[in-house]
């Protein structure tokens, strides 16, 4: 028996002794250990990078005070949420901060409708936030919930990829004529002013530090440092992407991308290969080296090495913009759900949630 099913046969046990007793099984990052092999499986079949469990439990170790871990387990399926600390607070997906898409694991559609369950049982509110519009989760809240709750679904953001093939070794074949000729000429801007080096590093855990903070000092010097949307802006996200890169260079997956120009980083990227997804967790570039668009150079290098190493996805990550139209019109669908029971938890936190919304909109008016 898996620790999964030991698990989950202790939770449903004891299901009739309250919401807290179900909700303690797994209740702080240390006890997530116990369900990484299962967790790793189901997380190879996701639509997303962040459902790993290396992703989660980065996230999870930098949890702070005013956040619970409620990890809900079933036979072939986890729920990774948390909730914050107060009355009418939601369960939400564990890592939602990042805003990357993010689902639950499971083997099979039947283990979404047991966790499921299991969440109906707290009487909480549940809020998702940016889940695949395509994941069983979608149907079974409302088959669950029925008659109980108060379901809002929404679209979200979609996420930009690429489904590569042998084509995408040259990527620029996929551009049109206009988009060709600019690739080219700023790959003649760039090269007037010295040499074009690019390296796709997989580092060891020992270079990790250095490496992720040369690709965070490259970001700053762009317009995110501008925008102050820069990693380095944010301690938070910055720690975690440091946990979680040093536990991906551990596997062999984390890739760091660098363009030099000149013998200067103009652009980087840091990115977790496996054998079927290049995936984009960060990329940005110094806008001294603005008119070379070294961005868009290093992610069509990045796009050949992918293709190269016959890898299916090419996973951009974040949401749509303007340089990722460039490469791709395919995207990963999302939407989000809030789940308000008809519990007084449920229905104070829809009273919040209309009162904020009443008062964002007053706001705008004045």
């Amino acid at each position: 028996m898996s620790p999964i099913e030991t698990l989950s046969q202790q939770i449903t046990a004891k299901s009739n002794a309250g919401y807290h007793e179900i909700a303690r099984k797994i209740k702080d990052a240390a006890e997530l250990d116990a369900v990484r092999r299962e967790w790793e499986q189901m997380a190879a079949t996701s639509a997303t990078i962040a459902a790993g469990f290396d992703y989660q439990k980065a996230w999870a170790d930098g949890l702070a005070s005013r956040q619970q871990l409620h990890v809900f387990l079933a036979a072939g399926g986890i729920a990774p949420l948390v909730r914050a600390r107060g009355f009418a607070q939601p369960l939400t997906l564990l890592a939602a901060e990042m805003y990357e898409p993010l689902d639950f694991l499971y083997r099979t559609p039947q283990a979404v409708e047991e966790l499921l369950m299991l969440i109906r049982r707290t009487a909480l509110p549940l809020y998702l936030q940016r889940i695949p519009a395509a994941s069983p989760i979608v149907t079974f809240v409302e088959k669950i919930f029925e008659r109980r709750a108060l379901i809002v679904r929404k679209p979200a953001a979609a996420s930009p990829l690429i489904r590569l093939d042998e084509s995408w070794i040259e990527p620029e074949s996929h551009l049109n004529s206009g988009r060709r000729s600019d690739l080219r000429r700023a790959r003649r801007t760039s090269e007037k002013l010295g040499a074009v080096e690019t390296q796709i590093l997989a580092p060891a855990p020992a270079e990790v530090a250095g490496l992720i903070g040369e690709v965070l000092r490259v970001e700053a010097a762009g317009w995110k440092g501008a925008a102050g949307t820069a990693l380095a802006a944010d301690p938070v996200r910055c720690e975690f992407f440091h946990r979680y890169c040093a536990a991906e260079a551990r596997l062999g997956r984390l890739r760091i991308c660098l363009l030099r120009i000149a013998g200067q980083n103009a652009a980087a990227q840091i990115a977790i290969q496996t054998p079927t997804r290049f995936s984009l967790l960060r990329a940005g570039y110094d806008e001294a080296f603005a008119r070379s668009s070294p961005g868009n150079l290093l992610t069509r290098e990045s796009i050949r090495h992918a293709a190269l190493a016959g890898i299916a996805t090419y996973e951009f990550n974040g949401d749509i913009e303007p340089w990722t139209r460039l490469w791709t019109e395919e995207e990963l669908a999302c939407c989000s759900l809030h789940v308000f029971p008809f519990s007084l938890t449920g229905m104070t936190a829809l009273a919040v949630r209309a009162a904020k919304s009443f008062l964002q909109r007053h706001k705008k008016h004045d």
